[in-house]
């Protein structure tokens, strides 16, 4: 059988939300997003985890896992580190983290085979994860060929304030043609708009494609983070504000006829807590799929 692999990218600092909401309890039994996320990966058929975190939350993260995951799971934990780069690059004073492609390269010794990466903050659903898995069954491992899973714009608004997604564009044949960043979402009156750097609206579809960091790659994808990253340092190694965002680089990939992305498309709803405000719909939302057995009451007993 084949093995996958999930990478969970949970080293953001959560400064929207207030905290590490990558570890804030959802459940009356102290689950959070990631063990959804997990539970559903290893129900789909993935047999590794791999956890990225920053160093300060290594030991916690590691104490709530490991216990329940022994024995079902190979878990991993690796620390997005921001001195991990290039020799040439060091001393760096660099204190925040480099941002989520930075986060994958982190996971580059522990990952082996065809792998999908989430955020930890988000949660994705069990049909995303079961679509990923056949798609990776059928990728090459030694190919440049890629997957994403999109989520429709009007899924995945909050409530409680504006968001960031980048809108993907994508061909005729579901491949992604190109990614562009869209800041300070939010809707009004049945409209979606974004605001331009200089303020202005942007008239968003409710209905465009969004990426919500939800990825497949095969083993290809280190070597050209590894370059990028380079080139990236070069411009911005003194900018504490700089970051390596996963998305943006596949988007230069992709421009540069480098990689293929093919789109699979999900009306499933997005849930995530990008501000404190959001966790009391997710609450109700997962209490909501235990009432009705799509989860078990207690994920792990």
């Amino acid at each position: 059988m084949k093995e996958f692999t999930l990478v969970v990218l949970a080293a953001g600092i959560g400064s929207r939300y207030g905290g590490e909401k990558q570890l804030e309890r959802i459940t009356e039994n102290g689950e959070t997003i990631i063990d959804f996320s997990i539970y559903d990966a290893i129900s789909a058929g993935f047999s590794k985890i791999v956890l990225v975190v920053r160093d300060e939350i290594l030991e916690l993260v590691r104490e709530r896992f490991a216990r329940k995951l022994s024995g079902k799971v190979d878990a991993q934990y690796v620390c997005q580190d921001t001195k991990l780069i290039p020799a040439e690059f060091l001393p760096s004073t660099r204190t925040k983290p480099w941002g989520t492609g930075h986060a994958l390269l982190s996971a580059k010794d522990f990952v082996n085979e065809n792998f999908c990466v989430i955020n930890a903050d988000d949660f994705y659903g069990r049909s995303a994860f079961d679509e990923m898995h056949r798609i990776l069954q059928k990728t090459d491992p030694q190919s440049c060929k890629f997957s994403m899973i999109g989520y429709l714009l009007k899924n995945t608004l909050s409530k409680n304030g504006s968001v960031s997604r980048g809108e993907c564009f994508v061909d005729d044949k579901g491949y992604l043609e190109k990614i562009i960043e869209r800041t300070a979402i939010s809707s009004s009156d049945n409209k979606v708009f974004a605001k331009s750097s200089d303020g202005v609206k942007i008239d968003l579809n409710e209905k465009a494609i969004v990426s919500m960091n939800f990825w497949g790659f095969t083993g290809k994808i280190f070597p050209l983070l590894e370059s990028k990253f380079e080139q990236f340092l070069n411009k911005n190694n003194f900018d504490d504000e700089a970051e390596f965002f996963l998305p943006k680089i596949v988007d230069g990939l992709i421009r540069e006829n480098i990689v293929a992305v093919k789109v699979q498309r999900t009306d499933a709803d997005w849930i995530g807590v990008t501000y404190k405000e959001d966790k009391p719909g997710l609450v109700a939302r997962i209490k909501e799929m235990q009432e009705k057995g799509i989860y078990p009451r207690n994920l792990w007993k």
